[in-house]
């Protein structure tokens, strides 16, 4: 604060502004998220976190089967985040990285290692841990891959913003296999939400469905619409 300050104000960096952490409501699209994505793979296997840092919407999952990356490329089309975040061993699969940028225009960033580890305990006693129906998760270690994604996005968005996220107080942990799995060329072919040929919403399912009045109610029937539930009822 100039006020209090004798001589010359000290400066200092207080917030850094990339792609996934824009809050400014005039630089985003009003009804729909502006997701940040970490990834964290070792091994075979993957762990993922999105979150929204304008709406504290936070997610999480983690892809322990067969054909994992296949998956992981589905759950980023999913998605089409804004920027991701990617632990070392990740990163340095240049194959990989080269064929998540083949299919999505962001920017992806290479986070150390030690920023995805994590305090159990300490997580749990900050946020709300639930499974999609809202019910606490009771078996927490068993997240084994999903924990380390949370733990190096909230890192991550904690050392740009500069201070405390106390609108993000809930993650949900969701299982891949509850959705249809859309890779982005079927959801491109299909129109769902921009139309192929100039990235218009006009003629999209969206745009025929979408009478909602809030921005809020928006950006949940674009989730609804990306995210087809397999099971009926």
């Amino acid at each position: 604060d100039p006020k209090t300050a004798k001589g010359i104000v000290k400066r200092d960096v207080i917030r850094v502004v990339t792609p996934g952490t824009v809050v400014e409501d005039n630089l985003l699209e009003e009804k729909k998220n502006n997701y940040i994505m970490s990834m964290y793979k070792q091994g075979i296997f993957f762990g993922i976190a999105i979150c929204d840092i304008s709406t504290g919407d936070f997610l999480s999952s983690q892809i322990k089967e067969t054909n994992n990356f296949v998956k992981l490329l589905d759950e980023i089309a999913r998605y089409y985040p804004a920027e991701i975040v990617v632990n070392d061993m990740l990163y340095s699969c240049t194959e990989e990285i080269g064929k998540i940028r083949e299919r999505i225009e962001c920017y992806i960033s290479n986070v150390p290692e030690e920023d995805f580890r994590y305090d159990l305990e300490e997580l749990k006693s900050k946020y709300d841990i639930t499974d999609e129906k809202g019910e606490k998760i009771s078996k927490l270690e068993e997240k084994d891959f999903a924990i380390p994604a949370i733990a190096g996005l909230l890192q991550y968005i904690n050392q740009t913003q500069k201070i405390e996220m106390e609108h993000i107080k809930t993650i949900k942990i969701y299982q891949t296999t509850k959705y249809m799995a859309l890779d982005i060329s079927a959801r491109r072919n299909l129109e769902l939400t921009e139309r192929m040929r100039d990235k218009g919403k006009r003629g999209t399912l969206l745009w025929v469905l979408d009478k909602t009045s809030t921005s809020m109610g928006g950006r949940l029937l674009r989730r609804w619409i990306n995210d087809p539930l397999l099971e009926v009822s």
